[in-house]
């Protein structure tokens, strides 16, 4: 299965994420899995993940069966544990660079899971998840770094984002995504934010 090669956000100079919390140029799949934020939350971090189904393989749109609730947990050994769990992030940046949104970034994704940032409980609350299409074992492509840089500067721009981390800072033991091939240099510097947006990266 083919994807262009440059981001749609990068392509789109207009794109920004609109009134309900959309990004205008993603391929919309709204998931059924997410809530309302609590009261006054409001979105601060952004939080990295990686994810592919089954692992490794990039040639599927099981990312999408699965937040879609419509995966068909036969159709590998790997899906059978996955059985009942509904899961769902604000975006998946796919190999080529081609981003998909499943849930407004005004809702409460279910991405995050048992998590806390310096001190503060429950991420999904106040957070915005990005899903890179990848694993722990191998680089991501230079289009995900340049969609992630571009949706990283248009969430910036729209939410009062304070803090960029990964799924394993925020869930340390438990989780190890995106992993140690993520380079977090190049997303600051592709991101032009400042260190301090980065608490569990050593600056320069």
């Amino acid at each position: 299965m083919s994807t262009p090669r440059v981001s749609n956000v990068v392509r789109s100079r207009d794109s920004h994420i609109d009134a309900q919390g959309w990004l205008t140029s993603a391929k919309r799949l709204p998931s059924p899995n997410f809530e309302a934020r609590p009261h006054n939350a409001v979105p601060t971090l952004i939080v990295v993940h990686n994810i592919s189904l089954p692992p490794d393989d990039f040639t599927t749109n099981s990312i999408a069966d699965f937040f879609l609730n419509r995966l068909d947990h036969d159709a590998h050994p790997y899906f059978d544990h996955l059985r009942g769990m509904r899961v769902s992030a604000h975006f998946v940046i796919r190999r080529g660079g081609a981003i998909e949104q499943f849930v407004s970034c005004d809702e409460r994704a279910w991405h995050a899971g048992v998590s806390s940032f310096c001190g503060r409980e429950r991420c999904n609350d106040f957070s915005i998840g990005i899903e890179l299409e990848g694993s722990d074992r191998m680089p991501f492509e230079d289009a995900q770094y340049e969609a992630l840089s571009a949706l990283t500067r248009i969430i910036v721009k729209r939410y009062p984002i304070d803090a960029v981390a990964g799924h394993s800072d925020i869930a340390p033991g438990r989780k190890s995504d995106p992993g140690p091939h993520f380079d977090w240099p190049r997303l600051r510097h592709e991101s032009a934010l400042q260190p301090s947006f980065f608490p569990f990266q050593a600056a320069d």
